[in-house]
C-alpha cells in the first residue's frame, strides 16, 4: 500500500487487546505458529505499510488475467510476476465454519460443481444482498465436499486461454493461504503480503457464520494480527471493518463501489448514506477513525462520461490523503471491455487495449496503489511512471 502511515494505531491495549485475547485461545501449536510468523517478519522486514513500494501493485485475486482466480496457481504466478501484494483471498464460509477463498459464495461460475451429479440437489436460489441469485453456495457445503471441486475460469469470453487450466486447482482455505504466505516468504527471502476481503459479512452473520471472528482467530493463531503484520484486510461493509478494528491491529481498508450505491450493512440497518456520502470530507474523517485506507472503484478517481471516456479527475485522492488515508482503487485489466473507451483497440472482448496508457493516467492522480489482474503489466507501467 502507500507511504502515509498516519492513523496507524498503538497495538495491544484496551478493548481490542481483550477481544484479541478472547479469540486467540491457547496452545503450544498456536504459539509456535505465531512465533514463526513474527520471526519471519523481523527477518524479512515487517515494516508495515511504509515498507511497500508506491504505487503498490496488488495482484487482484492473484494473477487472474492468466490463471483461474483464487487458486494457488493464480496466487503463485502473481508473486512470480512481481506483485507487491496478493489479494488472497475473498473469504466466504463453509457449512462447517471454515473460511475458503472464492470471489462469491455462489460457486457455479468459478468451480466445476455443475459437473458433480452428487451435488445437483444443492442448486438453489437465495437472496444475496437483496439480489435473487441462483446456483450453489459455499455455506451449503462442508469443507470436505468443497475440496472435491476444482476451479474454472470465471470469464472465459474475455480469457479463453485461461480455460486451459480449468480443473487443475482446488479451492484454497484461508488457513492454507496463511501457511503458503509463510512458506513463500521463507523461500523467496522477502516478506510476502496478502490482502483478504470479508465477503457479504452481514449476510453470513445472519446465518450464524460471522466472518470477522473467524478471520481474527486465524490471524492471531499465525501471529499476523499486529499493526505491522503483512496482512491488509478489506470489506465493502464499513461495519465489518469496524468489527475487525476491535479484534485486530492490522491495516484496514474500506472498499467503495459506485457513488450512488449503499453498503449492504447500511441497507440492513436503515442508514440512508451512500458511497457519495462516505467520500465527502466528513465521511472520510469518519473512515479514518477506524481504517487506514479506502479501496474505491477507479470511476471514483476519474469519472467516465456516457461514452465510457475518462473525464476530469475527482478530488478524492487529495481529500483522502488530507485525512491520512491511502487509496488502492480497483480494478485494472488489460482486455478491451475493462478499459476506458479511448484506450480500447478494436472490439474483440479478449484483445488487449492500451493498458499502459490507462495506467499512466491513473497513476498521475496520486493513487497509492492499484489492484490489477495483470501484475506484470502494472509493474512495467509503474516503472515507466517513476522513470525507471
Amino acid at each position: 500500500m502507500g507511504t502515509q502511515e498516519s492513523g496507524e494505531r498503538i497495538p495491544g491495549t484496551g478493548r481490542r487487546a481483550l477481544l484479541g485475547a478472547a479469540v486467540l485461545g491457547a496452545g503450544a501449536a498456536v504459539l509456535g505458529a505465531a512465533g514463526t510468523a513474527r520471526a519471519a517478519e523481523a527477518r524479512y522486514g515487517g515494516g508495515g505499510l511504509k515498507s511497500l513500494p508506491v504505487p503498490t501493485v496488488i495482484g487482484h485475486r492473484g494473477a487472474s488475467g492468466y490463471r483461474p482466480e483464487h487458486t494457488f496457481g493464480s496466487y503463485q504466478l502473481a508473486l512470480d510476476l512481481g506483485a507487491d501484494v496478493v489479494e488472497a483471498g475473498d473469504l466466504v464460509p463453509t457449512r462447517d465454519g471454515h473460511l475458503v477463498c472464492r470471489h462469491e459464495p455462489e460457486i457455479g461460475g468459478t468451480t466445476d460443481v455443475a459437473q458433480h451429479p452428487e451435488f445437483a440437489d444443492r442448486r438453489t436460489t437465495k437472496t444475496l444482498d437483496g439480489v435473487a441469485t441462483t446456483g450453489w453456495f459455499t455455506e451449503d457445503f462442508t469443507l470436505a465436499e468443497l475440496k472435491t471441486l476444482r476451479a474454472i475460469e470465471r470469464i472465459p469470453a474475455n480469457r479463453p486461454h485461461n480455460t486451459l487450466y480449468d480443473g487443475r486447482w482446488e479451492i484454497p482455505t484461508f488457513e492454507e493461504v496463511l501457511r503458503w504466505q509463510d512458506e513463500q516468504t521463507r523461500k523467496r527471502g522477502k516478506q510476502v503480503w496478502i490482502y483478504p476481503e470479508t465477503k457479504h459479512p452481514t449476510y453470513f452473520r445472519k446465518l450464524g457464520l460471522g466472518l470477522e471472528e473467524r478471520v481474527a482467530k486465524l490471524l492471531h493463531k499465525y501471529g499476523k494480527g499486529q499493526r505491522n503484520s503483512p496482512v491488509i484486510l478489506q470489506s465493502f461493509e464499513p461495519t465489518s471493518i469496524q468489527r475487525l478494528n476491535e479484534l485486530l491491529d492490522n491495516p484496514l481498508v474500506v472498499l467503495l463501489s459506485t457513488a450512488s450505491s449503499r453498503p449492504w450493512d447500511f441497507v440492513e440497518t436503515g442508514d440512508p448514506r451512500t458511497v457519495a456520502d462516505l467520500i465527502t470530507p466528513k465521511g472520510l474523517r469518519e473512515i479514518a477513525g477506524y481504517a487506514q485506507g479506502i479501496g474505491p472503484t477507479l470511476d471514483l478517481i476519474i469519472p467516465k462520461d456516457a461514452d465510457g471516456n475518462l473525464t476530469k479527475p475527482s478530488t478524492l485522492v487529495a481529500d483522502a490523503h488530507k485525512r491520512g488515508l491511502i487509496l488502492h482503487p480497483y480494478t485494472m485489466r488489460n482486455e478491451n471491455p475493462f478499459l476506458p473507451a479511448s484506450f480500447r483497440k478494436g472490439t474483440a472482448p479478449d484483445a488487449y487495449g492500451d493498458a499502459f496508457g490507462a495506467f499512466k493516467v491513473y497513476f498521475e492522480t496520486g493513487i497509492d496503489g492499484v489492484f490489477s489482474d495483470n501484475a506484470d503489466t502494472a509493474l512495467l507501467a509503474r516503472a515507466d511512471f517513476l522513470g525507471g
